[in-house]
């Protein structure tokens, strides 16, 4: 059995290291969830913020912590993304399915993305999230998607490679009127 050994615990991560290779790991979540969601039109809906380790605003999935708050300790994974989708963006889905289980970056974090598929969604709140997050949440018809990640990447906005791994994974299950 390899040993792990701790090099720095820090309040959100720490460093471990098994068998001469280091990774992170949170210290206080249990895997992320990642939500792709369409509005009762088909439109979807996106969030854009400042991320710090890259130094960008970055167009990303709606997505959040699992477990990192006291609160929401024994939360289920499905009902955080409900909480995070509303959070984010203040939509409600109509239908909230699991879509794909993935590693976050395997060779860097132990931690799992868990992505759902959140459909029929409606305006509910106000989102923008919550604690000092700057979110802004962006509508975009199916069909102008690609466009729209190109503009905004030459507006010098980094995308995030989950979008294009859900519209992957539902053009693959079939689950949505994906692009081509």
């Amino acid at each position: 059995m390899a040993q792990i050994i701790s090099h720095h615990e820090g309040r959100f991560l720490s460093l471990r290291e098994i068998n001469d290779w280091e990774f992170v790991t949170r210290a206080n979540a249990t895997g992320v969830v990642g939500i792709f969601a369409f509005t009762t039109d088909q439109q979807v809906i996106l969030v854009e913020q400042y991320r710090r380790p890259v130094k960008s605003r970055v167009l990303e999935i709606c997505a959040g912590l699992i477990g990192d708050e006291e609160d929401f300790a024994n939360e289920s994974i499905t009902d955080c993304a409900s909480r995070e989708l509303i959070e984010e963006t203040g939509f409600t889905a109509g239908k909230m399915s699991p879509l794909l289980n993935s590693p976050t970056a395997a060779g860097m974090t132990d931690e799992m993305t868990y992505f759902f598929l959140a459909e029929g969604c409606v305006k509910t709140g106000k989102g923008g999230g919550i604690g000092g997050e700057d979110i802004i949440t962006h509508l975009v018809n199916l069909e102008d998607l690609s466009h729209f990640m190109k503009t905004k990447e030459q507006a010098g906005v980094l995308v995030d490679s989950k979008i294009h791994a859900c519209l992957g994974a539902i053009h693959l299950l079939g689950q949505a009127n994906a692009p081509k």
